[in-house]
């Protein structure tokens, strides 16, 4: 099952429920801690995805770059 389908099949009040037991497990001194720590989670991942993104950039326009210069030098050599 997908994150999406779980998610649909959960209503409203079935959220409460679900936000009630886990303030019962952790308590409301622990949930802010939890979520700060999810947050700084989420901050790595995007700014892991948009380092491999850059890379990945990089990587693509190299070769444009080295038949740019090719062409360049094949266009002076044949003057």
């Amino acid at each position: 099952m997908t994150l999406t389908m779980i998610t649909a099949m959960i209503m409203g009040y079935q959220w409460l429920i679900i936000l009630l037991i886990v303030l019962l497990l952790f308590g409301g001194k622990k949930i802010p801690e939890l979520m700060k720590g999810v947050g700084k989670g989420v901050r790595a991942f995007k700014e892991g995805m948009n380092e491999a993104e850059g890379e990945l950039k990089k990587a693509m326009d190299e070769p444009a770059k080295k038949t740019e210069s090719a062409a360049k030098n094949d266009g002076e050599t044949a003057k």
